[in-house]
């Protein structure tokens, strides 16, 4: 099965010691549960994109730097790309940038947030009613890793809630059956989110650095989180 993997950034040098690049790390975490995968790497960002949305079977969807709103060329180009892989319900997964640009595409909105950055590590509590059963095993809630300072306000159509945070309302989305988005980075080692932390206090302000940094302590279910997308590609194939 071919994966499609949309780089929207990458690591920066001084970074890449710790776990690679982008195209590292999601391998990494895939392919001990799905060594059937075979990831394709399209660098988006700097404006290669499949020739065709028939080159791959999933698509997946980084992290970035950039805002999905941003009026930059390679941008404008992935949201028709994704209406494109709407439109031929290919199969897909975002991560942060992926998972906002999921809505933004299809017709929702993205805006900064009011509570500003998310660091460090986050509970996504799933929502009542809405455990499928690719939610296996099954769990309440998940301790994820976020950074971001941008955040889903309004959901595109046929969308469906299926996880919150207390700072972030739409921390988990649906789109149909065949489009899934988390807000969180379970791709991110926890070397690679303290480095980030630790570079950014600035931007993200001393207090919630300490804060975020004080929270990778705390158990994490990045694992369980890709078990779970793994399990939500096999249920629609």
């Amino acid at each position: 099965m071919k994966i499609g993997l949309l780089e929207c950034d990458h690591v920066r040098d001084e970074f890449r010691h710790i776990a690679g690049d982008y195209r590292d790390m999601f391998p990494a975490l895939f392919m001990p549960l799905a060594p059937e995968w075979e990831f394709v790497f399209y660098d988006v960002a700097n404006g290669h994109f499949p020739a065709s949305v028939d080159e791959c079977d999933v698509y997946l969807c980084t992290g970035s730097k950039s805002s999905v709103y941003d009026d930059e060329p390679w941008i404008r180009d992935l949201k028709a790309f994704f209406r494109q892989i709407f439109a031929q319900q290919k199969i897909f997964l975002g991560v942060c940038f992926g998972h906002q640009m999921l809505a933004e595409a299809l017709g929702g909105k993205v805006q900064k947030s009011a509570v500003g950055w998310c660091v460090g590590i986050h509970e996504f509590k799933m929502l009542d009613g809405e455990r499928t059963a690719w939610m296996n095993p099954p769990k309440e809630s998940l301790n994820l890793l976020m950074m971001c300072q941008d955040q889903v306000h309004q959901l595109p159509p046929d969308s469906t809630i299926l996880a919150s945070a207390d700072d972030c309302p739409v921390a988990m989305f649906r789109v149909g059956e065949r489009m899934l988005g988390v807000q969180a980075h379970p791709e991110f080692p926890l070397p690679y989110e303290e480095a980030l932390m630790r570079s950014r206090v600035e931007r993200i302000g001393a207090e919630k650095t300490a804060k975020g940094l004080e929270s990778l302590s705390r158990p994490l279910h990045s694992t369980l989180m890709a078990q779970w997308m793994v399990a939500f590609v096999k249920s629609v194939l």
